[in-house]
């Protein structure tokens, strides 16, 4: 069944909503950068940022994965992992976990998890 216009603004507007009110409270700076989340549809995408200079300090996403034919979460996992080995190459070893306006469970906590596997504090 097809959503309505005023239902898809109003989905928009709740996520934009939650969105707002995490990164009110998580400001990531040179001691401690944000590590930020993007979930689509087709995969996931972390990005380590400084807020103050306004510049991504390390990413990876689920694209740079050479295995094929993992599920959704352990593609995250790995994620995590990856975005974690990057940052210790940069001497980046504690961040703030930003989880945008998505909810801290499944996809989002397991790449949380693999970052944590990997050497990240949070």
């Amino acid at each position: 069944m097809a959503k309505t216009t005023s239902e898809l603004t109003s989905r928009q507007a709740m996520r934009r909503r939650r969105h707002n009110r995490v990164r009110r409270k998580v400001e990531g700076n040179a001691e401690r950068p944000r590590l930020t989340v993007f979930r689509s549809n087709r995969g996931i995408y972390a990005q380590v940022i400084d807020d103050i200079e306004g510049r991504t300090l390390v990413a990876a996403s689920s694209l740079e994965l050479k295995e094929s034919g993992l599920s959704k979460r352990e593609q995250a996992e790995k994620v995590g992992e990856l975005i974690a080995g990057k940052a210790k190459e940069k001497n980046i070893d504690k961040v703030v976990f930003d989880r945008g306006s998505y909810l801290y469970h499944g996809r989002v906590k397991a790449l949380a998890e693999g970052a944590r596997e990997g050497g990240i504090q949070f």
